[in-house]
């Protein structure tokens, strides 16, 4: 089995025999913003993000790792920041590294008792994802935000809670500034 791959250190680009490539679209981002209507009101082939995941094992394998790069187009849906879904890991007790290539973005997380914070995103930053806890990324700035991860493999992407709950608190470009704003 060939475990290598190669990452372009300067773009994030990833190339190698066992990459997993995903592109999300306004269409595939329903139920996410707050604002339905406007989101509808764009073309639904906009590309919001792009995920390349190298995984050497399959997905569920305890011991394992996978490492990506997510790169997260910039724009708006209503007053909210083009972001990724978000989620929780299915193996509450997995963390994870982001380490921002490129852009600017916002880090939200959600604590189970859904506490929401944000952290700033940008060229060198490390950010930790501690267990227990959504995550999901805001572009904030007006170029490709790009950030690699690694996860271990057994983490798995509880997308569901997201889908039905939300986070507590949204990021919404307020008087020009991102701003976090809580949830009616």
């Amino acid at each position: 089995m060939n475990t290598d791959f190669n990452l372009d250190i300067l773009t994030g680009e990833l190339e190698g025999s066992q990459l997993y490539e995903t592109l999300r679209t306004i269409r595939d981002m329903e139920g996410y913003y707050h604002d339905e209507s406007a989101r509808e009101g764009l073309n639904p082939q906009t590309p919001v993000y792009r995920v390349q995941a190298f995984q050497p094992v399959p997905e569920g394998t305890e011991g394992g790792l996978f490492f990506g790069t997510t790169f997260v187009y910039p724009g708006l849906v209503g007053d909210e920041y083009f972001m990724t879904k978000g989620h929780f890991h299915v193996n509450g007790s997995r963390s994870e590294y982001y380490v921002t290539l490129a852009g600017v973005g916002a880090l939200i997380l959600m604590d189970e008792g859904r506490r929401t914070t944000v952290t700033p995103m940008k060229p060198g930053s490390v950010h930790y994802i501690p267990a227990n806890t959504a995550h999901r990324v805001a572009n904030v700035g007006d170029s490709v935000l790009a950030f690699m991860a690694c996860w271990p493999s057994d983490s798995g992407h509880d997308y569901g809670s997201i889908t039905s709950e939300g986070f507590s608190a949204r990021l919404r470009k307020v008087n020009g500034n991102a701003t976090l704003v809580e949830e009616a």
